[in-house]
């Protein structure tokens, strides 16, 4: 597999966005919600990096679709952590036909959080089927299967410390 991105290019990465986190938010509290199972290690990782009191909860999607169903987003474990009044930070650990992230965005909006900013490791702008943005993004990839940091191919290679490009599942 060809190395698309070094760990210590995604821990400066990672560094980064703490700190502009921290400087958003600076004296308030943050809720970081990650979205599993991709973003975990990312989220752990930028966790540690934010200079705030920060809570961290999880949830879960499906996507799945037909032709005629092409996008359809399922949610399958919502956050548990009462969100009203709070400054959430989506944690994803990729941004790419934005599917996922405006079901996402639209559910948690719900919640009556106080501020909601998406957090994305990597955006693959090529990609995107509706407009959406993340406000903290690691990285702007090209349109190529990765895997690695938490990424993964049918559970594979999420344990990866690099994030690679796998040729086969392109």
């Amino acid at each position: 597999m060809e190395v698309l991105l070094k760990r210590d290019e995604i821990a400066a990465a990672v560094a980064r966005m703490g700190k502009e986190i921290t400087r958003d938010f600076a004296g308030e509290s943050v809720v970081l919600v990650g979205v599993l199972k991709g973003a975990c290690l990312f989220l752990s990782d930028l966790a540690r990096q934010i200079e705030l009191n920060a809570t961290f909860d999880f949830i879960a999607v499906r996507s799945y679709g037909t032709e005629k169903t092409a996008g359809e987003v399922q949610l399958i474990k919502d956050v548990i952590t009462p969100l009203r009044d709070q400054n959430i930070i989506l944690v994803e650990d990729i941004l790419d036909t934005g599917l996922t992230l405006t079901f996402l965005r639209k559910h948690l909006l719900q919640h009556q959080p106080r501020v909601l900013k998406i957090a994305a490791l990597l955006d693959k702008p090529s990609r995107r089927a509706v407009p959406v943005q993340a406000d903290y993004v690691g990285f702007q990839i090209p349109d190529k299967f990765v895997v690695g940091y938490g990424l993964d191919y049918a559970e594979r290679f999420r344990n990866l410390p690099d994030i690679c490009v796998l040729e086969e599942a392109g």
